[in-house]
Protein backbone atom coordinates (compact mmCIF):
# COMPACT_ATOMS: atom_id res chain seq x y z
CA UNK A 1 0.00 0.00 0.00
CA UNK A 2 1.06 3.71 -1.02
CA UNK A 3 2.13 6.03 1.84
CA UNK A 4 -1.18 8.07 0.25
CA UNK A 5 -3.17 4.74 0.73
CA UNK A 6 -2.52 4.01 3.99
CA UNK A 7 -2.99 7.34 4.94
CA UNK A 8 -6.41 7.46 3.88
CA UNK A 9 -7.20 4.01 5.32
CA UNK A 10 -6.00 5.38 8.82
CA UNK A 11 -8.06 8.31 8.45
CA UNK A 12 -10.87 5.88 7.65
CA UNK A 13 -10.64 4.08 10.40
CA UNK A 14 -10.20 7.32 12.96
CA UNK A 15 -13.73 8.31 11.58
CA UNK A 16 -15.01 4.88 11.79
CA UNK A 17 -13.55 4.67 15.32
CA UNK A 18 -15.33 8.25 15.94
CA UNK A 19 -18.85 7.39 14.80
CA UNK A 20 -18.86 4.63 16.77
CA UNK A 21 -17.77 6.57 20.22
CA UNK A 22 -20.29 9.26 19.58
CA UNK A 23 -23.26 6.61 18.72
CA UNK A 24 -22.38 4.49 21.73
CA UNK A 25 -21.99 7.90 23.44
CA UNK A 26 -25.55 8.67 22.44
CA UNK A 27 -26.91 5.58 23.28
CA UNK A 28 -25.98 5.86 27.33
CA UNK A 29 -27.27 9.25 27.38
CA UNK A 30 -30.53 8.13 25.76
CA UNK A 31 -30.77 5.26 28.75
CA UNK A 32 -29.66 7.80 31.41
CA UNK A 33 -32.62 10.61 30.78
CA UNK A 34 -35.06 7.50 30.27
CA UNK A 35 -34.49 6.13 33.54
CA UNK A 36 -35.69 9.69 34.79
CA UNK A 37 -38.61 9.26 32.53
CA UNK A 38 -37.44 12.10 29.93
CA UNK A 39 -36.60 11.16 26.33
CA UNK A 40 -32.89 11.39 25.53
CA UNK A 41 -31.43 12.74 22.37
CA UNK A 42 -31.77 10.34 20.08
CA UNK A 43 -35.27 10.27 20.68
CA UNK A 44 -36.09 13.96 20.30
CA UNK A 45 -34.30 14.42 17.47
CA UNK A 46 -36.17 11.16 16.16
CA UNK A 47 -39.74 13.19 17.03
CA UNK A 48 -38.53 16.30 15.60
CA UNK A 49 -38.73 14.47 12.29
CA UNK A 50 -42.79 14.53 12.30
CA UNK A 51 -43.88 17.08 15.69
CA UNK A 52 -43.17 20.43 16.10
CA UNK A 53 -39.34 20.66 17.39
CA UNK A 54 -38.27 22.37 20.51
CA UNK A 55 -36.01 25.85 19.85
CA UNK A 56 -32.81 24.90 18.79
CA UNK A 57 -30.41 25.61 15.56
CA UNK A 58 -32.17 23.29 13.11
CA UNK A 59 -31.97 26.28 10.35
CA UNK A 60 -28.66 26.87 11.78
CA UNK A 61 -27.49 23.17 10.68
CA UNK A 62 -29.31 23.47 7.63
CA UNK A 63 -27.47 26.85 6.98
CA UNK A 64 -24.15 25.28 7.65
CA UNK A 65 -24.84 22.08 5.26
CA UNK A 66 -25.48 24.82 2.39
CA UNK A 67 -21.81 26.00 2.46
CA UNK A 68 -20.94 22.87 -0.10
CA UNK A 69 -23.84 23.55 -2.27
CA UNK A 70 -24.18 25.86 -5.24
CA UNK A 71 -26.34 29.42 -4.66
CA UNK A 72 -29.34 27.73 -6.53
CA UNK A 73 -29.20 24.55 -4.86
CA UNK A 74 -28.77 26.89 -1.64
CA UNK A 75 -32.17 28.59 -2.79
CA UNK A 76 -34.11 25.17 -3.28
CA UNK A 77 -32.93 23.91 -0.18
CA UNK A 78 -34.28 26.73 2.07
CA UNK A 79 -37.58 27.43 0.05
CA UNK A 80 -38.30 23.29 0.42
CA UNK A 81 -37.62 23.75 4.20
CA UNK A 82 -39.76 26.58 4.61
CA UNK A 83 -42.59 25.48 2.38
CA UNK A 84 -42.12 21.60 4.75
CA UNK A 85 -42.73 23.74 7.35
CA UNK A 86 -45.69 26.19 6.76
CA UNK A 87 -47.20 23.29 5.23
CA UNK A 88 -46.99 21.09 8.57
CA UNK A 89 -47.67 24.55 10.61
CA UNK A 90 -51.66 24.75 8.82
CA UNK A 91 -51.89 20.87 9.28
CA UNK A 92 -50.96 21.15 13.27
CA UNK A 93 -53.47 24.02 13.30
CA UNK A 94 -56.34 22.07 11.42
CA UNK A 95 -55.95 19.58 13.72
CA UNK A 96 -56.02 21.49 16.99
CA UNK A 97 -51.97 20.10 17.58
CA UNK A 98 -50.86 23.67 18.80
CA UNK A 99 -47.42 24.23 19.83
CA UNK A 100 -46.79 24.75 23.26
CA UNK A 101 -43.70 24.66 25.72
CA UNK A 102 -41.25 27.04 23.33
CA UNK A 103 -41.92 24.32 20.32
CA UNK A 104 -41.79 26.22 16.94
CA UNK A 105 -40.72 24.96 13.10
CA UNK A 106 -37.85 23.51 12.14
CA UNK A 107 -38.71 19.69 10.80
CA UNK A 108 -38.81 21.31 7.27
CA UNK A 109 -34.89 21.95 7.88
CA UNK A 110 -34.04 18.58 9.08
CA UNK A 111 -36.39 17.04 6.89
CA UNK A 112 -33.74 18.74 3.97
CA UNK A 113 -31.09 17.92 5.83
CA UNK A 114 -31.50 14.09 5.34
CA UNK A 115 -32.61 14.85 1.67
CA UNK A 116 -29.20 15.65 1.03
CA UNK A 117 -27.87 12.70 2.84
CA UNK A 118 -29.68 10.37 0.47
CA UNK A 119 -29.07 12.82 -2.74
CA UNK A 120 -25.44 12.06 -1.66
CA UNK A 121 -25.58 8.35 -1.10
CA UNK A 122 -27.72 7.89 -4.60
CA UNK A 123 -26.98 10.37 -6.73
CA UNK A 124 -23.24 11.29 -5.78
CA UNK A 125 -19.92 9.65 -6.36
CA UNK A 126 -16.32 10.05 -5.28
CA UNK A 127 -15.43 13.99 -3.85
CA UNK A 128 -18.99 15.22 -4.70
CA UNK A 129 -20.20 12.54 -2.56
CA UNK A 130 -17.84 12.92 0.34
CA UNK A 131 -18.00 16.90 0.45
CA UNK A 132 -21.78 16.94 0.83
CA UNK A 133 -22.47 13.95 3.67
CA UNK A 134 -19.34 16.14 5.05
CA UNK A 135 -21.66 19.17 4.56
CA UNK A 136 -25.18 16.91 6.21
CA UNK A 137 -22.76 15.80 9.17
CA UNK A 138 -21.95 19.64 10.11
CA UNK A 139 -25.31 20.66 9.99
CA UNK A 140 -26.55 17.28 11.82
CA UNK A 141 -23.92 17.47 14.00
CA UNK A 142 -24.76 20.97 14.95
CA UNK A 143 -28.59 19.89 15.92
CA UNK A 144 -27.52 16.77 17.92
CA UNK A 145 -24.85 18.93 19.81
CA UNK A 146 -27.73 20.94 21.26
CA UNK A 147 -30.29 18.25 21.72
CA UNK A 148 -26.80 16.13 23.27
CA UNK A 149 -26.30 19.70 25.70
CA UNK A 150 -29.92 19.53 27.16
CA UNK A 151 -29.48 15.72 28.26
CA UNK A 152 -26.60 16.48 30.02
CA UNK A 153 -28.17 19.44 31.52
CA UNK A 154 -31.33 17.12 32.47
CA UNK A 155 -28.46 14.61 33.90
CA UNK A 156 -26.59 16.99 35.89
CA UNK A 157 -29.98 18.05 37.98
CA UNK A 158 -30.74 14.18 38.84
CA UNK A 159 -27.50 13.07 39.67
CA UNK A 160 -26.30 15.72 41.33
CA UNK A 161 -28.71 16.80 44.41
CA UNK A 162 -25.75 18.76 45.86
CA UNK A 163 -24.58 21.30 44.65
CA UNK A 164 -20.51 23.18 46.01
CA UNK A 165 -21.87 26.83 45.05
CA UNK A 166 -20.72 27.76 49.10
CA UNK A 167 -17.38 26.96 48.20
CA UNK A 168 -16.94 29.01 44.84
CA UNK A 169 -19.24 31.70 46.26
CA UNK A 170 -16.54 31.62 48.83
CA UNK A 171 -13.51 31.41 46.69
CA UNK A 172 -15.12 34.19 44.56
CA UNK A 173 -14.00 37.04 47.39
CA UNK A 174 -10.78 36.90 45.43
CA UNK A 175 -11.90 38.68 42.70
CA UNK A 176 -14.60 40.70 45.09
CA UNK A 177 -17.80 38.98 44.02
CA UNK A 178 -18.17 40.70 40.73
CA UNK A 179 -21.58 39.01 40.64
CA UNK A 180 -22.84 41.44 43.16
CA UNK A 181 -21.94 44.44 41.59
CA UNK A 182 -22.70 43.73 38.55
CA UNK A 183 -26.26 42.61 39.09
CA UNK A 184 -26.97 46.19 40.93
CA UNK A 185 -25.53 47.47 38.09
CA UNK A 186 -27.72 45.69 35.25
CA UNK A 187 -30.52 46.15 37.58
CA UNK A 188 -29.93 50.08 38.05
CA UNK A 189 -29.87 50.34 33.73
CA UNK A 190 -33.14 48.60 33.00
CA UNK A 191 -34.31 47.93 31.07
CA UNK A 192 -32.37 48.57 28.38
CA UNK A 193 -29.62 46.61 30.14
CA UNK A 194 -31.66 43.53 30.53
CA UNK A 195 -32.79 43.34 26.96
CA UNK A 196 -29.54 43.71 25.08
CA UNK A 197 -28.08 41.51 27.94
CA UNK A 198 -30.53 38.95 26.76
CA UNK A 199 -30.32 39.55 23.19
CA UNK A 200 -26.67 38.49 23.42
CA UNK A 201 -26.74 35.78 25.58
CA UNK A 202 -29.47 34.12 24.25
CA UNK A 203 -28.27 34.48 20.70
CA UNK A 204 -24.80 32.88 20.86
CA UNK A 205 -25.32 30.11 18.78
CA UNK A 206 -27.40 32.25 16.55
CA UNK A 207 -23.36 34.59 16.00
CA UNK A 208 -21.53 31.32 15.71
CA UNK A 209 -23.01 30.41 12.89
CA UNK A 210 -22.31 33.82 11.45
CA UNK A 211 -18.99 33.78 11.81
CA UNK A 212 -18.53 29.79 11.01
CA UNK A 213 -20.37 30.67 7.63
CA UNK A 214 -17.57 33.29 6.95
CA UNK A 215 -15.20 31.03 7.73
CA UNK A 216 -16.64 28.10 5.30
CA UNK A 217 -17.39 30.56 2.46
CA UNK A 218 -15.16 28.84 0.32
CA UNK A 219 -15.72 25.52 0.88
CA UNK A 220 -18.27 24.74 -2.83
CA UNK A 221 -15.45 26.82 -4.57
CA UNK A 222 -12.54 24.63 -2.96
CA UNK A 223 -13.79 21.56 -3.33
CA UNK A 224 -13.17 21.05 0.46
CA UNK A 225 -13.30 22.52 4.05
CA UNK A 226 -11.20 24.31 6.30
CA UNK A 227 -8.50 22.57 8.32
CA UNK A 228 -9.84 24.07 11.36
CA UNK A 229 -12.93 26.50 12.25
CA UNK A 230 -14.83 27.64 14.95
CA UNK A 231 -17.45 24.91 14.63
CA UNK A 232 -15.18 22.29 15.90
CA UNK A 233 -14.23 24.10 18.63
CA UNK A 234 -17.93 24.87 19.58
CA UNK A 235 -18.47 21.18 19.78
CA UNK A 236 -16.10 20.08 21.80
CA UNK A 237 -16.08 22.52 24.49
CA UNK A 238 -19.96 21.54 24.13
CA UNK A 239 -19.28 17.88 24.52
CA UNK A 240 -16.93 18.66 27.70
CA UNK A 241 -18.04 21.31 29.11
CA UNK A 242 -21.10 19.18 30.79
CA UNK A 243 -18.61 16.23 32.07
CA UNK A 244 -16.82 18.86 34.40
CA UNK A 245 -20.21 19.71 35.63
CA UNK A 246 -20.63 16.45 36.97
CA UNK A 247 -17.35 16.96 39.08
CA UNK A 248 -18.15 19.91 39.76
CA UNK A 249 -22.13 21.03 40.13
CA UNK A 250 -22.79 24.34 41.11
CA UNK A 251 -25.83 26.18 39.97
CA UNK A 252 -25.01 30.10 39.93
CA UNK A 253 -25.53 33.13 42.68
CA UNK A 254 -29.16 33.71 41.64
CA UNK A 255 -30.05 30.62 42.37
CA UNK A 256 -27.64 29.36 45.64
CA UNK A 257 -28.04 33.08 47.23
CA UNK A 258 -31.49 34.93 45.53
CA UNK A 259 -34.67 33.83 44.07
CA UNK A 260 -33.55 31.37 41.20
CA UNK A 261 -34.58 32.16 37.64
CA UNK A 262 -36.25 30.46 34.33
CA UNK A 263 -38.88 28.68 36.47
CA UNK A 264 -36.44 26.67 38.60
CA UNK A 265 -34.56 27.34 42.27
CA UNK A 266 -36.66 29.55 44.85
CA UNK A 267 -35.53 31.45 47.79
CA UNK A 268 -36.59 28.05 49.99
CA UNK A 269 -33.79 26.36 48.44
CA UNK A 270 -31.19 28.91 48.80
CA UNK A 271 -28.64 29.38 51.30
CA UNK A 272 -29.61 33.03 51.85
CA UNK A 273 -31.43 36.00 49.56
CA UNK A 274 -28.59 37.70 49.49
CA UNK A 275 -27.97 38.58 45.97
CA UNK A 276 -27.79 40.88 44.24
CA UNK A 277 -27.81 43.53 46.99
CA UNK A 278 -26.62 41.93 50.68
CA UNK A 279 -22.76 41.60 50.39
CA UNK A 280 -21.97 38.09 50.47
CA UNK A 281 -20.26 37.10 54.50
CA UNK A 282 -17.04 35.08 54.87
CA UNK A 283 -18.06 31.51 56.38
CA UNK A 284 -17.12 28.02 55.91
CA UNK A 285 -18.69 26.54 53.24
CA UNK A 286 -20.01 23.22 52.97
CA UNK A 287 -22.52 21.54 49.84
CA UNK A 288 -25.73 22.28 50.13
CA UNK A 289 -28.80 20.60 48.74
CA UNK A 290 -30.59 22.11 45.80
CA UNK A 291 -33.59 21.21 43.54
CA UNK A 292 -33.86 18.60 40.86
CA UNK A 293 -35.06 20.91 37.93
CA UNK A 294 -31.83 23.83 38.07
CA UNK A 295 -29.09 22.40 35.90
CA UNK A 296 -25.65 22.45 37.48
CA UNK A 297 -24.47 24.02 34.52
CA UNK A 298 -21.71 27.08 36.00
CA UNK A 299 -18.24 25.79 36.50
CA UNK A 300 -17.09 26.24 34.03
CA UNK A 301 -18.64 28.99 32.15
CA UNK A 302 -19.69 27.64 28.99
CA UNK A 303 -21.31 30.56 27.71
CA UNK A 304 -17.67 32.25 28.35
CA UNK A 305 -16.17 29.37 26.38
CA UNK A 306 -18.05 29.92 23.54
CA UNK A 307 -17.68 33.46 23.58
CA UNK A 308 -14.18 33.10 23.50
CA UNK A 309 -14.00 30.96 21.10
CA UNK A 310 -15.92 33.26 18.79
CA UNK A 311 -13.38 36.27 19.57
CA UNK A 312 -10.77 33.91 18.73
CA UNK A 313 -12.18 32.86 15.73
CA UNK A 314 -12.68 36.46 14.07
CA UNK A 315 -9.31 38.29 14.56
CA UNK A 316 -8.59 37.58 11.34
CA UNK A 317 -11.72 38.53 9.73
CA UNK A 318 -13.22 41.82 8.20
CA UNK A 319 -13.24 44.60 10.53
CA UNK A 320 -17.09 44.15 10.93
CA UNK A 321 -16.82 40.97 12.24
CA UNK A 322 -14.13 41.33 14.32
CA UNK A 323 -15.90 43.96 16.13
CA UNK A 324 -18.99 41.82 16.55
CA UNK A 325 -16.33 39.31 18.46
CA UNK A 326 -15.21 41.41 20.71
CA UNK A 327 -19.13 42.87 20.94
CA UNK A 328 -20.06 39.58 21.80
CA UNK A 329 -17.32 38.55 24.06
CA UNK A 330 -17.74 41.75 26.39
CA UNK A 331 -21.29 41.65 26.57
CA UNK A 332 -21.69 38.02 27.02
CA UNK A 333 -19.60 38.17 30.41
CA UNK A 334 -21.78 41.18 31.50
CA UNK A 335 -24.38 38.56 31.07
CA UNK A 336 -23.32 35.85 32.92
CA UNK A 337 -22.39 38.08 36.15
CA UNK A 338 -25.41 40.57 35.64
CA UNK A 339 -28.11 38.07 35.21
CA UNK A 340 -26.31 35.94 38.36
CA UNK A 341 -25.65 32.80 36.24
CA UNK A 342 -22.00 32.73 37.06
CA UNK A 343 -19.59 33.85 39.90
CA UNK A 344 -16.52 35.57 38.65
CA UNK A 345 -14.21 32.26 38.97
CA UNK A 346 -16.27 30.64 36.46
CA UNK A 347 -15.64 32.73 33.97
CA UNK A 348 -11.51 32.45 34.71
CA UNK A 349 -11.86 29.11 34.17
CA UNK A 350 -13.92 29.29 31.56
CA UNK A 351 -11.80 31.38 29.44
CA UNK A 352 -8.82 28.84 30.55
CA UNK A 353 -11.03 26.34 28.95
CA UNK A 354 -11.74 27.42 25.87
CA UNK A 355 -7.95 28.02 24.77
CA UNK A 356 -7.03 25.12 25.85
CA UNK A 357 -9.35 23.32 24.15
CA UNK A 358 -8.53 25.78 20.86
CA UNK A 359 -4.90 25.00 21.34
CA UNK A 360 -5.43 21.34 21.55
CA UNK A 361 -7.75 21.15 18.26
CA UNK A 362 -4.93 23.38 16.42
CA UNK A 363 -2.37 21.21 17.27
CA UNK A 364 -3.76 18.28 16.22
CA UNK A 365 -4.45 19.63 13.02
CA UNK A 366 -0.68 20.51 12.95
CA UNK A 367 0.29 17.05 14.24
CA UNK A 368 1.21 17.81 17.61
CA UNK A 369 4.53 20.07 17.50
CA UNK A 370 6.71 20.33 21.04
CA UNK A 371 5.04 23.95 21.30
CA UNK A 372 1.41 22.42 20.68
CA UNK A 373 1.79 19.38 23.39
CA UNK A 374 3.55 21.92 26.34
CA UNK A 375 0.76 24.70 25.92
CA UNK A 376 -2.17 22.04 26.12
CA UNK A 377 -0.50 20.38 28.58
CA UNK A 378 -0.08 24.17 30.78
CA UNK A 379 -3.80 24.52 30.06
CA UNK A 380 -5.05 21.51 31.52
CA UNK A 381 -2.75 22.19 34.57
CA UNK A 382 -3.86 25.47 35.02
CA UNK A 383 -7.67 24.55 34.45
CA UNK A 384 -6.94 21.67 37.06
CA UNK A 385 -5.50 24.01 39.46
CA UNK A 386 -8.37 26.07 39.37
CA UNK A 387 -10.98 23.79 40.46
CA UNK A 388 -8.66 22.75 43.16
CA UNK A 389 -8.42 25.48 44.60
CA UNK A 390 -11.43 26.52 44.25
CA UNK A 391 -12.95 23.07 46.35
CA UNK A 392 -10.48 22.83 48.79
CA UNK A 393 -8.84 26.57 49.32
CA UNK A 394 -11.68 28.78 49.26
CA UNK A 395 -11.53 30.20 52.87
CA UNK A 396 -7.83 30.42 52.01
CA UNK A 397 -8.95 32.47 49.08
CA UNK A 398 -11.50 34.62 50.67
CA UNK A 399 -9.52 35.61 53.81
CA UNK A 400 -6.25 36.80 51.63
CA UNK A 401 -7.74 38.45 48.14
CA UNK A 402 -5.11 40.61 47.37
CA UNK A 403 -3.04 37.44 47.07
CA UNK A 404 -5.52 35.41 45.72
CA UNK A 405 -6.81 37.54 43.08
CA UNK A 406 -3.74 38.33 41.65
CA UNK A 407 -2.47 35.08 40.88
CA UNK A 408 -5.89 33.94 39.69
CA UNK A 409 -5.83 36.39 36.78
CA UNK A 410 -1.80 35.97 36.22
CA UNK A 411 -3.05 32.28 35.96
CA UNK A 412 -5.35 33.13 33.32
CA UNK A 413 -3.46 35.63 32.07
CA UNK A 414 -0.71 32.95 31.46
CA UNK A 415 -2.96 30.27 29.16
CA UNK A 416 -3.85 33.64 27.10
CA UNK A 417 -0.07 34.46 26.84
CA UNK A 418 0.93 31.27 25.82
CA UNK A 419 -1.50 30.49 23.51
CA UNK A 420 -1.36 33.58 21.51
CA UNK A 421 2.74 33.30 21.59
CA UNK A 422 2.66 29.67 20.30
CA UNK A 423 -0.08 30.41 18.09
CA UNK A 424 1.89 33.47 16.45
CA UNK A 425 4.79 30.98 15.99
CA UNK A 426 2.61 28.57 13.79
CA UNK A 427 1.25 31.20 11.54
CA UNK A 428 4.66 31.58 10.84
CA UNK A 429 5.58 27.97 9.85
CA UNK A 430 2.68 27.15 7.36
CA UNK A 431 1.89 23.82 6.95
CA UNK A 432 2.89 21.83 4.35
CA UNK A 433 0.38 20.46 1.86
CA UNK A 434 0.01 16.51 1.83
CA UNK A 435 0.16 15.63 -1.92
CA UNK A 436 -2.36 12.89 -3.47
CA UNK A 437 -3.08 11.00 -6.59
CA UNK A 438 -3.97 13.34 -9.53
CA UNK A 439 -7.64 13.96 -9.64
CA UNK A 440 -7.93 13.00 -6.42
CA UNK A 441 -10.48 15.55 -4.09
CA UNK A 442 -7.32 15.99 -1.71
CA UNK A 443 -4.97 16.05 -4.64
CA UNK A 444 -4.29 19.58 -3.27
CA UNK A 445 -4.06 18.82 0.54
CA UNK A 446 -6.52 17.57 3.48
CA UNK A 447 -8.45 19.15 5.88
CA UNK A 448 -6.34 17.82 8.33
CA UNK A 449 -2.95 18.12 6.26
CA UNK A 450 -3.15 21.13 4.76
CA UNK A 451 -2.60 24.60 6.01
CA UNK A 452 -5.92 26.66 6.39
CA UNK A 453 -7.42 28.81 4.13
CA UNK A 454 -7.22 32.70 4.90
CA UNK A 455 -9.38 33.90 7.67
CA UNK A 456 -10.00 30.04 8.86
CA UNK A 457 -8.33 30.13 11.90
CA UNK A 458 -7.34 32.61 14.59
CA UNK A 459 -3.22 33.59 14.24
Amino acid sequence: MTSWGAWRHRRAVLWGAAAVVALAFLVVLEIAARRYGEPGPVSTQVGALVFAPKPGPLYGGLALMMVVLTWRQRFIAAGTALGIDAVLLLVRRAAGAETVEGHSVGTGALWVMLGFAVVAVTRRTGGERVLLLKGVGLGLLLVAARKTGDTWLFITAKTRPTVLDQYVATADHALGNPSWAAGRLVEATAPFSTHLLQLVYGQLAVAAVVVALYQLRDVTTEGRFPSHHLVRTFLVIGLLGPGIYMLFPVVGPVFAYGPGASGTGGVEWATANLWPHTALPVSTPAPMTYDGITPRNCMPSLHTAWAVAIFVHTRRAPRLLRFAGTFWLVVTLAATLGFGYHYGVDLVAGVVFALTIEAALRAQQRGWDRSGIQLVAYGTAVFAALLVSYRYLPMEMATLPEVAGPLLILAMTSVIYGYVRVTRGWAARPLVSVPGPAGSPDAHGTPEADSAPRDAVAG
